[in-house]
């Protein structure tokens, strides 16, 4: 299989972005999710807002994708609404890092058809933290599921256990737990596996490139465009 990895602003293409958009509203609603603050579509026009999406390689299909939301004076991060239902303690928290200096790892999704390639939990995480350092941000936050949860950690994140019950919440429903998570140093992500580290690297110094990775479903040749429009 092939697929494309590219990253633009949200504003460059928007076209593309409401493609990612829906993609990602039928994967919330197959799991019986219809209300999640990070479906919104309130980044489209943002310029802070980078879409990550991974398609066909003729373009045709977008198998997943994700985005790195920075915050800024006019939009916050959707984790902040979601987790103060719960913990208010996290505007604060976010407020003393301050605008431009943090993005949240949000919108995340892979469609069933390329379930098991690792596409939605591994390799939109290598480029989200490749990304976040490329654009200058200092601290990269998200939300995760239990099943993400060990891979977050591969990739440089840490249990943000200053909020909510050690960094744990009921999100996006009740029965469902997401795990809060942080990565402060974007440069070095030295709680990131060596593995991981070089590969996030790699795309830093060469974020057009071609490779292949091997998976639960075989074989994956990923074609990277992720510096276009940054």
């Amino acid at each position: 299989m092939v697929a494309q990895i590219k990253a633009y602003r949200a504003p460059d293409d928007v076209e593309t972005s409401l493609r990612y958009a829906d993609g990602h509203r039928k994967v919330l609603e197959a799991y019986g999710v219809k209300q999640v603050t990070s479906a919104t579509h309130n980044w489209l026009h943002d310029p802070n807002t980078y879409v990550i999406i991974v398609e066909s390689e003729d373009g045709e299909h977008i198998y997943g994708g994700t985005r790195v939301q920075v915050r800024s004076a006019n939009l916050k991060m959707p984790m902040e609404d979601a987790i103060a239902k719960i913990d208010k303690s996290i505007y604060g928290y976010v407020d003393k890092i301050g605008d431009y200096n943090v993005a949240e790892f949000c919108g995340l999704f892979n469609s069933k058809e390329v379930a098991g390639y690792g596409i939605g939990s591994v390799y939109l995480g290598r480029t989200a933290m490749a990304i976040s350092s490329m654009v200058g941000i200092k601290y990269l936050m998200g939300l995760c599921s239990p099943i993400t949860l060990v891979i977050s950690q591969r990739i440089g994140f840490e249990v943000l256990t200053d909020l909510g019950n050690n960094g744990t919440f009921y999100y996006p429903k009740e029965g469902l737990i997401a795990t809060s998570l942080i990565a402060r140093d974007l440069i070095n992500l030295p709680f990131a596996t060596p593995e991981e580290r070089e590969k996030i690297f790699s795309l830093r110094e060469n974020p057009k490139q071609t490779i292949v990775e091997h998976g639960r479903r075989g074989a994956l040749e990923i074609i990277y465009d992720i510096n276009k429009w940054i």
